[in-house]
């Protein structure tokens, strides 16, 4: 498949067929990695954790003395069973 660069105000951008972007399970907003071997330029999918970050990650930065207590919201606004 061929495309153009094309300049998007002080930009430089390459528009991606949707299918393309399909076979590579990418969506539009999705970090992408480009790198140059050989002169040739790979867009890969960036590796990411699912939402970024690591339950495992998240879990080691909570402080050994926390002690979760119970928060109040108030009265209901609306039609929610308590």
């Amino acid at each position: 498949m061929l495309a153009k660069i094309q300049k998007w105000g002080n930009s430089q951008g390459l528009r991606i067929a949707k299918n393309l972007l399909a076979d590579v399970r990418l969506a539009v907003g999705d970090e992408v990695d480009i790198s140059v071997r050989e002169g040739i330029m790979i867009v890969a999918p960036a590796k990411r954790i699912r939402g970024r970050h690591s339950i495992e990650d998240l879990v080691a930065k909570i402080p050994e003395d926390y002690q979760p207590s119970e928060v109040d919201w108030g009265k209901p606004a609306g039609k929610e069973v308590w």
